[in-house]
């Protein structure tokens, strides 16, 4: 076990995992601590849509995000020999007459016309939809759980990652930070929903949700696009798909109930009628470290400069993250100036 790193990285979900894989690729020395909970990453769709909200809204910075999501999967892909980012197309149904109005509006408008098709899709015999489908581009997902799975096996083999629970009493903050004999210039805290609990970080305003999602499996043969139709439909082979994702403010904790299942399945089974009869496989359930402002918290505190945030990507984890991580990193290593937008520094303490 090293004495003394660069960075002491806590928590190995998809911030955390990236994030340290940059910083190594930039010769940094880190040492990752996680407690080995199923985190929100591992059991993320990994959805990636340009295009989202009943008003076809496409993400400001989606042009600069996008291109540098798909090269870091693209790498990590080469380097482990496997696929970790599965490009494929998606379908939105029309709901009510007010999104067709946003899809025409959306059709006139050049930006759009690389993420939406400008005519409306021939929908499945399988699926219904009586306004219309929506095709949507540069669409896909990524397999979190086994890009996760791959990173860890590669820190464990660096003699980097350590599997344990991290006790915010036992941290030392002097001139340099000092856990358990492990000594670092900085700590970069990446704990998901958990970093309300950080002694350091909990004023910045986390806005948490909780999400189920199922896995499930049919006799029938699936389509083989996905599906937007407020929850979403991910086919990953011929018969087993996953759908989701409810949305819970209220009752944060990490056990699947009843009620998210039967309107996950409503929804379902509305649109895509021959899956009423498809049986759950697995439903899983955890907490989106979503924000207040929709941004993420990236940076150092405002007080302790060897402590760090790299937090609150909520859903749109698999799409900011790759950007962010390196965005972080040349701040670290350069003093590149932060996006103020994600800047933790937005917020005083």
């Amino acid at each position: 076990m090293p004495q003394q790193v660069d960075y002491l990285i806590i928590g190995q979900g998809l911030a955390g995992s990236l994030l340290s894989w940059e910083l190594l690729q930039h010769g940094c020395s880190i040492h990752l601590i996680d407690n080995q909970q199923e985190n929100a990453s591992q059991i993320a769709a990994g959805l990636i849509n340009p295009v989202t909200g009943m008003r076809l809204v496409k993400n400001n910075h989606i042009d600069t995000l996008l291109p540098c999501a798909k090269k870091i999967y693209q790498t990590l892909s080469q380097f482990f020999q496997t696929d970790f980012y599965i490009e494929k197309s998606m379908l939105r149904i029309i709901r009510n007459e007010k999104e067709n109005l946003s899809y025409q509006k959306r059709c006139h408008d050049p930006s759009y016309l690389d993420y939406l098709e400008p005519h409306l899709a021939q929908a499945p015999r399988s699926i219904h939809a009586p306004l219309g489908l929506i095709q949507q581009k540069q669409t896909g997902y990524l397999l979190t759980h086994k890009l996760l799975s791959h990173l860890k096996n590669y820190f464990q083999a660096l003699q980097c990652y350590q599997a344990c629970q991290f006790d915010y009493q036992n941290l030392q903050l002097n001139d340099t930070i000092t856990w358990q004999g492990i000594s670092a210039q900085k700590i970069i805290f990446c704990e998901g929903y958990q970093a309300i609990n950080n002694p350091w970080f909990s004023y910045l305003p986390f806005q948490l949700a909780k999400g189920e999602i199922l896995t499930m499996r049919t006799e029938q043969r699936l389509i083989p696009q996905m599906l937007n139709y407020g929850h979403w439909f991910i086919p990953l082979d011929a018969h087993q798909f996953r759908t989701g994702a409810s949305f819970e403010h209220n009752h944060l904790d990490t056990k699947t109930t009843l009620k998210a299942q039967a309107q996950i399945l409503a929804t379902l089974s509305q649109t895509y009628p021959a899956l009423s009869s498809a049986s759950v496989e697995k439903q899983q359930a955890n907490i989106r470290p979503t924000t207040r402002d929709k941004a993420p918290f990236i940076g150092l505190h405002p007080k302790h400069q060897n402590l760090a945030i790299f937090n609150g990507f909520g859903a749109k984890g698999s799409l900011q993250i790759p950007y962010y991580s390196q965005h972080f990193v040349q701040h670290l290593l350069n003093q590149t100036p932060l996006e103020e937008r994600v800047n933790c520094l937005r917020y005083d303490q």
